[in-house]
């Protein structure tokens, strides 16, 4: 394992806020928050916690149980969202509310093994501004790591900033990075790569990511492809740069086959074929590719048209403690 925190106290207290973004892990909650505070207790003499649980509009019983929950500790701030807006924009609205020297994300299905939560504030201590999990190994379907291997694998070749594969949002960030963080409001997010943007000292925590501990998961194929979409396209224009270099490919077998039909004429005339058929299938050919140009194309103006309207990126329709008379209503961010 990595390093570990001497519980002694040592100078000035600082203050740590975990973050869990929350979507239909009613049969998770409880063991997850006492799984986290096994981990924090033994370090309450140098640290003071909070916890903000951010209800992504579950359809569960999840609010009721974040809501008995709070009801059992002070600590717990739980963000209620008027509707499902997505794991990243859940992720930025607990963001915009921790106020901490650190904040730690986690996801809330229990893979992301609360004891290494110890080490990313090891690091911390240590100097590091982010310090993010990554995956060791991974109890998932071999098709799930295939692909997250191969996307990872894309990304680093595509994308602009450096990335750290097998690292998900399991990561600890400091007060100043959450800053920066804050001033992003985009509404393609990708929270990893955002962070390798704003840059500052970072390093890796090795861990092995455990199989979730109950219910199903809501990242669809649908939502890992978007995800991969934003990953790439938030961070690259390679698949702009792939329109021309295709347009120069279709070209020059273009060309190619000009001087094939001007040679065929000239030196083997009797050999030449009316070629109907060829012809089909190259303006079918030539269709698809346009028209898969023509949708990278409305990818990139899609998400420019919705960044332009300046919408809010999430609307909260409550925000709950463990005292009431703290309790917020609906606003959006």
């Amino acid at each position: 394992m990595g390093a570990t925190i001497d519980a002694t106290p040592a100078g000035p207290r600082r203050t740590v806020t975990y973050v869990f973004p929350v979507y239909n892990e009613a049969e998770n909650l409880r063991l997850l928050h006492a799984s986290v505070l096994a981990v924090t207790e033994p370090l309450a003499c140098r640290y003071d916690f909070g916890f903000i649980y951010v209800d992504d509009g579950s359809t569960d019983e999840s609010a009721q149980v974040l809501a008995d929950i709070a009801g059992t500790d002070e600590r717990v701030t739980v963000i209620e969202l008027s509707r499902n807006f997505g794991h990243q924009v859940a992720v930025t609205a607990g963001l915009d509310l921790a106020d901490a020297d650190a904040v730690i994300v986690m996801d809330s299905d229990l893979q992301d093994p609360p004891p290494v939560s110890a080490e990313l504030l090891a690091q911390w201590e240590l100097g590091y501004d982010v310090v993010y999990a990554q995956r060791r190994s991974r109890q998932d379907p071999a098709f799930k790591k295939l692909s997250a291997r191969a996307f990872y694998w894309v990304l680093q070749k595509v994308a602009s900033v450096d990335i750290p594969r097998d690292a998900g949002d399991f990561r600890l960030l400091d007060r100043k990075v959450v800053d920066e963080l804050r001033k992003f409001r985009e509404r393609d997010r990708f929270l990893r790569g955002l962070i390798s943007y704003v840059g500052f000292r970072q390093t890796a925590v090795q861990f092995d990511r455990h199989e979730r501990h109950a219910g199903r998961t809501s990242y669809s194929m649908k939502k890992m492809m978007r995800l991969a979409a934003d990953g790439i396209m938030g961070f690259s224009v390679a698949p702009l740069k792939l329109i021309s270099r295709m347009g120069y490919f279709i070209s020059f077998l273009s060309f190619l086959g000009i001087l094939y039909t001007l040679g065929v004429k000239v030196f083997a005339p009797e050999t030449a074929v009316p070629g109907w058929a060829f012809i089909t299938i190259g303006l079918f050919f030539l269709g698809g590719i346009q028209i898969t140009m023509l949708g990278v194309l409305g990818s990139y103006i899609g998400r420019t048209y919705a960044q332009s309207q300046g919408r809010p990126l999430y609307t909260v329709a409550a925000v709950r403690t463990g005292s009431p008379d703290r309790d917020m209503e609906s606003r959006t961010r």
